[in-house]
């Protein structure tokens, strides 16, 4: 099965490390892989209002996913980007087919592994005690509630610990947390008491936006939680 890598900007600017475990446990499960560089979705743009700005780089992304058989993303939120592109192109004779296109073949990557791949258990083994985040865009706007659970599930010698609160928001929300810093602010501080609550001794999320949000002011904080995207647990052996 050939599977291309929409990497993410902040997975490619920020977390490398996420992106290489979801290269090799990709690999590990039979996935032929390719990953086209140096592109951007447009959601940062989109979500602050300049649709016809925005425009211009879904364009670019369009026509990068175009040979692409399955897409696949380690972020719901940019994953459900892709969803909204046949929106925005709606009417479009030449665009909005193309849209459609790269939405219907577009996976956040525990979905692709659970639903696409019909696989639970990929092999992993993390002895430690952990909670997870749910991320907003993954769970409310791209539906993908199950398919993180099921994996962690499936990890050998992790203890899970349901989140208090893990349907609140960690206030990260892209441009959100610049303009309504305050805010968010105060929901982060929150996201980090309920995350020490848990006693865990690492934090797991779906979204690189999420876990540089939470983890960053865990670190300020002096909190001695790790913090790993879902995809490193799972390359865990």
């Amino acid at each position: 099965m050939k599977v291309t890598l929409f990497a993410t900007c902040l997975v490619d600017m920020f977390q490398g490390d996420v992106g290489k475990a979801v290269v090799e446990v990709l690999e590990r499960l039979g996935c032929d892989l390719d990953f086209p560089e140096k592109i951007c979705c447009g959601q940062p743009a989109y979500n602050s209002g300049y649709v016809k700005e925005s425009k211009n780089a879904m364009k670019k992304m369009i026509t990068a996913f175009e040979h692409a058989e399955y897409v696949v993303s380690p972020s719901g939120s940019c994953a459900f980007m892709f969803k909204e592109y046949a929106e925005v192109f709606k009417g479009d004779p030449v665009w909005e087919p193309k849209a459609q296109a790269l939405a219907n073949k577009t996976y956040e990557f525990t979905e692709f592994i659970v639903d696409v791949l019909k696989i639970e258990d990929v092999g992993a083994r993390l002895e430690s005690k952990a909670t997870y985040h749910t991320s907003c865009h993954m769970t409310r706007l791209l539906g993908v509630t199950e398919a993180p659970f099921k994996l962690l599930n499936h990890v050998e010698g992790l203890q899970y610990v349901e989140l208090p609160g893990k349907e609140r928001c960690c206030g990260f929300g892209g441009t959100f947390s610049v303009k309504m810093g305050d805010i968010s602010g105060e929901m982060v501080n929150e996201k980090v008491q309920n995350v020490e609550e848990t006693g865990a001794d690492i934090l797991i999320g779906a979204d690189a936006g999420c876990l540089i949000n939470i983890g960053g002011r865990m670190n300020r904080l002096g909190k001695p939680i790790r913090v790993m995207h879902i995809a490193e647990v799972l390359n865990c052996r």
